[in-house]
């Protein structure tokens, strides 16, 4: 079944992966959690998605930065130090003997609940920490075929309310939209800001190219995404003209090409948005361009020398 730019191909290795849970490696069938967690209970907790390079877990100080970030705001105690959590990756990946095509959902919940209430003062004991490697490479047509996005009714709302900045496992909103775009045959939902400007997808960021300039949303009503802050930065580095503003959906049909970001497949073309054809339909020359620079940064990253 096809899940947007998630669509990967299905690897029978995955049936027996080791599950790193509170530092024990477990069986994928023996990998669970009581249906007291906070996680289970409420959606407390945060999570990140790690993409594995050459044996390395691409741009890990900044994941690390973000999921102790989210934790703090949350007022979690991680129970382990961005080393002890860093090594726990590493671990999971030896004991799986895993170094490509490998995606990692490390989730981080508030711990068992003495009851199912909300109140964090009912936890006890501590963290949950659960880290899940797959065996899972992008189907083989996600850098060129492109998406079919819809836009939906379900908008990014204020921080104040619930804020998008946080990777908490609290993706009610976003669910809501994905069920909705994919009722309307699409791959992917494209959101609104509370004031009616684009400001993101349901699990990945977005773009647009117009005129040779590339314009992201503001950023207000999303995640801190960071391949999204990777591409904004081969802009600058490569001349670029790069533009993080306000735009319509007029402005978005119109666009010469768009595609949408995330740390499993990277850069993915959008083909068309609401019916309306992108571009020509296919991937446009700054996509691709961006695509092979992100690429190679992520080696970079990984430290794989070139020439």
């Amino acid at each position: 079944m096809a899940m947007g730019s998630h669509d990967y191909v299905d690897d029978p290795r995955n049936a027996d992966i080791l599950i790193y849970m509170n530092g024990e490696m477990k069986p994928r069938a023996e990998a669970t959690v009581s249906v007291f967690d906070s996680g289970f209970v409420l959606g407390d907790g945060v999570w990140e998605g790690l993409r594995v390079h050459k044996g390395q877990i691409a741009f890990l100080d900044e994941h690390m930065d973000r999921v102790y970030e989210g934790a703090k705001a949350l007022d979690m105690d991680v129970g382990l130090d961005a080393d002890e959590l860093r090594a726990g990756l590493h671990q999971t990946l030896a004991a799986n003997k895993m170094t490509e095509d490998v995606h990692i959902r490390l989730m981080i919940t508030r711990g068992m609940k003495a009851t199912p209430y909300q109140d964090p003062r009912v936890t006890v004991g501590n963290a949950t920490i659960v880290i899940i490697p797959e065996y899972k490479k992008p189907a083989d047509d996600a850098r060129t075929k492109g998406l079919n996005l819809f836009t939906v009714h379900v908008r990014r709302g204020y921080p104040d309310v619930q804020d998008a900045k946080l990777n908490s496992h609290s993706k009610l909103n976003c669910i809501m939209a994905c069920i909705q775009a994919t009722k309307a045959g699409a791959d992917e939902a494209l959101m609104l800001d509370p004031h009616g400007f684009v400001a993101t997808c349901n699990s990945t960021h977005f773009f647009i190219v117009r005129k040779g300039e590339v314009w992201t949303s503001t950023g207000d009503f999303c995640l801190g995404g960071i391949t999204r802050g990777k591409v904004i930065e081969l802009c600058r580095a490569n001349d670029i003209p790069i533009l993080e503003k306000n735009f319509t959906l007029s402005e978005v049909y119109s666009a010469g090409e768009a595609f949408v970001t995330g740390s499993f497949a990277g850069l993915v073309p959008v083909r068309e948005i609401d019916g309306r054809m992108i571009g020509q339909g296919v991937r446009g020359p700054m996509t691709e361009r961006l695509q092979d620079d992100y690429l190679e940064l992520i080696d970079l990253n990984c430290g794989i020398q070139h020439g």
